[in-house]
């Protein structure tokens, strides 16, 4: 027995869903279609990045011959390295969604079988019942938006009424979400968390389906050239339907490092220690001084959201690119931190392909990299679930394993 270290790069899909074309994602590829731009130059943006996608370090550890297991080919313009180290293949999603909260409870052991709620997407996004129900439960005036919109854009268009009013603007997405955006100083974001639980609550009784987070978006700024969100983001999310491998950790013994929104996505339940940081440069300074914590026995989690939230979802190809190259370079360090024993998952909860139409996430297959000290090079093919990679970290630390997937260890 020794640690596990488990990292979601989020949105990071390899392409090749089998069930794409149910989602309307039939071609989607996030990686390939990353590379492809970059291989075309259409990914160039001066003083950021240039010319083909270049991601060494996740290359030598089989990302794209996870593609290739994944779609059938090689991603376009990339480097194929000649040895290959660790274990590399892909995934498939059997969970009803292609949502955050649902790639992360199958990997962790736990697919989603039921269906989400959503809200409309024509006309009002909210009944007028339940506005009355939380803005009455809530203290506030009213509520803006009533939508669904790109968080970023709604909060331009709204913002200065926002802070003149008191109402917070709230919308909706493709996914199962209730986000509420208010100003950190004007409105407060004691009370923007405290109105976003009274939410969560009165959601968790409405009928219709459940609603799978209720997401506080907050930001500063005076002007709409000047509003900007803020690390303070919360998500309330529902219960997982069923214990997940971090249950079944804390019930045993051990201790769960939950870096970044990784408490959030699983209703901070199973979770030993919570570390929070903004942007992915800083989740990665987080990770690596958790890693020193970790104890025999222990495993780290972590999410990189920056990839889905900046770029995948404003479907900026460059960004992602420069992202991608950015977290790959730091990739040395966490190989430096290791001991005999320990091993390292890489992999992502769904795809968000920034070539792709819309602002959606992507269903798509993700990249398995599996390293660590002694672990030699294994093709381990595609598998049939995300719920493999959580009971391989079961086999890892020692405990039993649970009904919903198979080691690949």
């Amino acid at each position: 027995m020794a640690r596990a270290f488990l990292f979601v790069l989020d949105s990071f899909g390899i392409g090749g869903g089998p069930d794409a074309g149910a989602f309307g994602d039939l071609g989607a590829d996030t990686l390939g279609h990353i590379a492809e731009f970059c291989a075309a130059g259409a990914a160039d943006r001066p003083g950021l990045r240039q010319g083909p996608l270049r991601l060494p370090n996740m290359s030598a550890l089989g990302l794209l011959h996870a593609a290739r297991a994944a779609t059938g080919r090689f991603p376009q313009g990339m480097d194929v390295p000649q040895r290959v180290f660790g274990y590399h293949g892909a995934a498939s999603e059997v969970s009803n969604g292609k949502d955050t909260p649902s790639g992360h409870w199958e990997i962790a052991g736990t697919p989603v079988s039921f269906d989400w709620g959503y809200f409309p997407v024509e006309g009002n996004a909210f009944e007028p019942e339940f506005v009355e129900a939380i803005c009455s439960a809530g203290n506030v005036p009213g509520i803006l938006g009533n939508c669904h919109a790109s968080g970023t854009d709604i909060i331009a268009r709204h913002g200065l009424e926002h802070t003149r009013t008191g109402k917070p603007i709230c919308y909706t997405s493709s996914d199962s979400v209730f986000q509420i955006a208010a100003h950190e100083v004007h409105f407060g974001l004691a009370r923007l968390l405290a109105f976003c639980e009274t939410v969560r609550k009165i959601l968790d009784e409405r009928p219709g389906g459940r609603i799978g987070r209720v997401i506080a978006r907050p930001f500063l700024g005076e002007t709409p050239e000047t509003f900007e969100r803020t690390g303070n983001r919360r998500d309330y999310s529902v219960l997982p339907p069923e214990p997940t491998l971090l249950d079944r950790l804390t019930e045993a013994g051990r201790t769960v490092h939950a870096v970044g929104k990784i408490g959030d996505i699983f209703a901070h339940q199973g979770i030993s220690t919570l570390t929070k940081a903004n942007g992915n440069m800083a989740l990665f300074d987080a990770t690596l001084r958790v890693m020193d914590e970790a104890k025999d026995g222990d495993l780290v989690f972590t999410n990189f959201v920056d990839f889905d939230m900046l770029y995948g979802h404003r479907r900026d190809v460059a960004g992602y690119a420069a992202a991608l190259e950015a977290f790959d370079r730091r990739l040395p360090e966490v190989d430096r931190k290791l001991k005999p024993g320990d091993i390292v998952i890489l992999t992502a909860d769904h795809g968000c392909d920034p070539t792709w139409r819309g602002t959606d996430h992507t269903r798509e297959r993700v990249p398995i990299l599996s390293f660590g000290p002694g672990l030699r090079s294994r093709l381990i093919e595609t598998r049939s679930t995300f719920a493999d990679i959580g009971e391989s970290i079961a086999r890892h630390l020692g405990i039993p394993q649970g009904p919903h997937g198979r080691s690949f260890l």
